[in-house]
């Protein structure tokens, strides 16, 4: 098994200072998500040949590797012009991630959940021209059910990823989403979702976040009333209510052995700190139980 950092909170070092940072955490992983001058949010990848140079030379000095590649694009966008901008992005992306020699990439499923089945449609449409790439290149891809996407709980994200019908593609429990994932259920039945995925469970985001759904939905007072912002947070283990000692023990139970991203964002003014003591708790979890 791999223990990863998403290095978010680190994003405004210089790339090689942000490796060598992780480095000195005791990660031997790190999961590369968003940055603005390498991978943008939703925009066409910024990584030329000397960017992707100076990466792979600070992976190598500080003997860290690439456990992921996490881009976010507009792929199941129901606008066609956007989601064709998407999957250009994508196949740069992919490129990229071969040249830095990672063979894994995650994402989202993307698209509205007021527009849920035309943005599958795109989802679908967009698989068909990406799907070739990743097998030809050797990528796996885990996907998650994520807040405000078109699909947003755990079991249909489940039932997605096993509708590709590839044994590279897989499914990523995001922990900070649990609230979200468990759709209608007002708690979590944190070990059904897990057993649920069973061998498509391939990757974990591991984050503390509150329920949202607590005290008869009235956890969070939103003007106006009935918006439909999607509230979670991505918070150090224990300071939410996620029940960890339940996630934990079916993890072991299932004998997990893919790939655990810490994701913490909330803390970036105790960003050292954080990322130490939660890669500390995970070890512990998910390592020292044989």
């Amino acid at each position: 098994m791999k223990i990863a950092l998403d290095p978010y909170m680190f994003r405004a070092l210089p790339m090689t200072e942000m490796v060598r940072t992780v480095a000195e955490l005791g990660y031997s992983h790190i999961e590369l998500s968003p940055r603005p001058e390498f991978m943008p949010f939703f925009l066409h990848p910024r990584a030329d040949d000397a960017k992707v140079a100076e990466l792979r030379k600070a992976l190598r000095d500080h003997d860290v590797a690439l456990s992921s590649v996490l881009p976010l694009y507009k792929w199941s966008s129901p606008d066609e012009t956007e989601r064709q901008a998407a999957v250009r992005y994508w196949k740069r992306m992919i490129e990229v991630t071969v040249e830095l020699g990672c063979e894994l990439m995650n994402s989202e499923f993307n698209g509205r959940p007021e527009r849920a089945a035309e943005s599958e449609a795109a989802f679908w449409r967009s698989l068909e021209e990406l799907l070739p790439i990743f097998e030809r290149e050797g990528i796996g891809l885990n996907l998650e059910a994520h807040p405000d996407d078109f699909c947003e709980v755990n079991d249909a994200g489940v039932d997605l990823v096993r509708a590709i019908n590839k044994p590279w593609v897989n499914y990523l429990y995001c922990a900070p989403h649990t609230f979200h994932l468990s759709g209608d259920d007002p708690g979590a039945d944190i070990p059904g979702m897990l057993r649920y995925a069973g061998d498509k469970l391939a990757h974990l985001h591991i984050a503390d976040t509150f329920n949202h759904k607590g005290s008869s939905g009235l956890r969070y007072i939103l003007n106006p009333p009935g918006t439909a912002a999607r509230i979670h947070q991505h918070l150090d283990i224990g300071q939410g209510e996620v029940d960890w000692e339940i996630f934990f023990r079916t993890l072991r139970e299932l004998r997990f052995d893919g790939v655990a991203t810490v994701c913490v964002f909330a803390w970036e003014e105790r960003a050292h700190e954080s990322s130490a003591l939660m890669l500390e708790r995970v070890t512990k979890e998910l390592t020292s139980h044989g």
